[in-house]
C-alpha cells in the first residue's frame, strides 16, 4: 500500500553558502528509490544558512512513526547536525486531502 506523504524539514548551519546543494544530496541519499519530490528554499539570516525542504510523494510508509524510523536508520550524521525542526503527515492508502479539499 502506498501513502501520500508530506514532510517539511528545517535545516540550519553557520553561513558558508551553497547549503541547498548539500541538503539536496542528503535528501537524495535518504529517499533513494522512493517516489518523492522536494522543493528547497534557501535563505541567509543572522549569519546562518537556512534551508526549508518541502517533500511530497507516494511512499510505503503507513505512519509518521515509520518515517521517523526510516530517517533514524538511514540519515547521515550531517542530516541530524543540521536538522532544527520538522513536520510530517502520512495519509495511508492515498486517503489524504486530495481533490476533496479543492475550494475549501
Amino acid at each position: 500500500m502506498n501513502s501520500e506523504t508530506y514532510l517539511d524539514f528545517c535545516f540550519v548551519r553557520e553561513h558558508v553558502g551553497e547549503f541547498s546543494n548539500l541538503i539536496d544530496q542528503l535528501l537524495t541519499d535518504l529517499f533513494k528509490g522512493m517516489r518523492v519530490n522536494w522543493y528547497l528554499d534557501e535563505k541567509v539570516t543572522e549569519g546562518a544558512d537556512v534551508v526549508v525542504a518541502e517533500i511530497k510523494g507516494m511512499t510505503r510508509f503507513q505512519s509518521e512513526e515509520e518515517v521517523i524510523e526510516h530517517i533514524e536508520t538511514h540519515a547521515q550524521v550531517d542530516f541530524w547536525s543540521y536538522l532544527q525542526g520538522y513536520k510530517m503527515f502520512v495519509y495511508p492508502n492515498g486517503k489524504g486531502c486530495g481533490s476533496s479539499c479543492a475550494g475549501h
